[in-house]
C-alpha cells in the first residue's frame, strides 16, 4: 500500500470534526475494539501538534466508535511499509524494536502532555494495555459508567508500554499503580474516579452530552491561562520548588500581555462579562 491509501484509511479509521472550537476525535474500528494501526497513531501525533498552535482549536474530546471498547491498543496486525534492507541484514536488527517505542505510543503521549489545548476523553468502554494511556494523559476523563480501564500487559506475560508506568502511579500512587499493573485486574468506571483517572462518571447514554459541556466551557474560556496551567500542573511533579516557582512567575507575567488577560482584567473593572477569544 501507499501513504496515499494508508492516509485514506487514517480518515476512515478516526473520524475528525471540528465544533465551535472542540476538535472531536472517535476511533472508528469498534469491529477491531478500537485497537490503532500505525497509520492512525501517526495521524493521532500529528493532530495533537496541530492543535497545540492552531487557534482554531481550542478543546479536544477523544473518544471510541461503539459502546464496548474505547481502544484496546495497538494493532500489531497491520504493519507500516518496510523501508530499503541490504541483502544480507538480519530479520531483526538490535535497536529497532527501540526506536519504534520511541516513535510510537511515547511520542503520542508526549503529544498529547505536550500539547496546549485542554484533552478531555469521553470513556465510552474498555481501555486497555496501551488504550489506557489515553486516560491516563488527558486532562480530563469522563467515563461512561459501563467503562473499564485494563493494565492487561501482565495478563500477555509484557511489560507496560506508551508511557503507562511513567503516567499511572503520577495520578494513583506507587502501590496502587503496581497492584493494578502487577494484577492486570479490571478496573470498573466507579473505581476510577475513585483513584482520580476518572473525573465523572456518568450514565453511557450521557457521554456525549456530559463531554460537549465541558469541552464548550473549555473552548469558551482563556485558552492560553489553561495551556500554561496544564503546563504548571505537569511540571510540579517533576521541578523543584524553585524552578517551579520560577516558571509560575514568568507565565503569570506573560499571561498579562495576552489579549485575554487582559480580557479578563477589563471586564471586571468594566462590570461587564467577560469575552474570552483563545489568544
Amino acid at each position: 500500500m501507499t501513504d496515499t491509501d494508508f492516509a485514506a484509511l487514517a480518515d476512515q479509521d478516526l473520524l475528525t470534526v471540528l465544533d465551535n472550537g472542540v476538535l472531536w476525535l472517535t476511533i472508528n474500528r469498534a469491529q477491531a475494539g478500537n485497537a490503532i494501526p500505525f497509520y492512525v497513531r501517526d495521524r493521532l501525533i500529528e493532530l495533537f501538534r496541530d492543535a497545540h498552535t492552531n487557534l482554531a482549536v481550542r478543546a479536544i474530546v477523544l473518544t471510541g466508535a461503539g459502546e464496548k471498547h474505547f481502544c484496546t491498543g495497538a494493532d500489531l496486525s497491520v504493519r507500516p511499509p518496510m523501508p530499503h534492507r541490504p541483502a544480507t541484514a538480519p530479520e531483526r536488527v538490535v535497536g529497532t524494536g527501540i526506536d519504534m517505542m520511541r516513535r510510537g505510543f511515547q511520542t503520542l503521549m508526549q503529544t498529547m502532555l505536550d500539547c496546549e489545548k485542554p484533552i478531555i476523553v469521553a470513556l465510552n468502554g474498555t481501555a486497555a494495555g496501551g488504550g489506557s494511556m489515553f486516560a491516563l494523559a488527558a486532562d480530563l476523563v469522563i467515563a461512561a459508567d459501563t467503562a473499564k480501564l485494563i493494565q492487561v500487559f501482565v495478563r500477555r506475560g509484557l511489560v507496560p508500554d506508551g508511557g503507562v508506568a511513567y503516567l499511572l502511579p503520577r495520578i494513583v500512587g506507587m502501590h496502587k499503580a503496581k497492584e493494578l499493573i502487577f494484577f492486570g485486574d479490571d478496573l470498573d468506571a466507579q473505581g476510577m474516579k475513585e483513584l482520580g483517572i476518572a473525573n465523572k462518571v456518568v450514565p453511557a447514554a450521557e457521554l456525549h452530552s456530559a463531554a460537549k459541556e465541558w469541552a464548550d466551557r473549555l473552548a469558551s474560556g482563556p485558552t492560553k491561562a489553561i495551556g500554561w496551567s496544564k503546563k504548571l500542573l505537569q511540571d510540579a511533579t517533576e521541578l523543584d520548588r524553585r524552578t517551579l516557582l520560577e516558571q509560575e512567575a514568568m507565565l503569570v507575567e506573560i499571561n498579562t500581555s495576552t489579549h485575554d488577560g487582559m480580557e479578563g482584567v477589563n471586564s471586571f473593572r468594566e462590570k461587564r462579562p467577560v469575552e474570552f477569544t483563545g489568544w
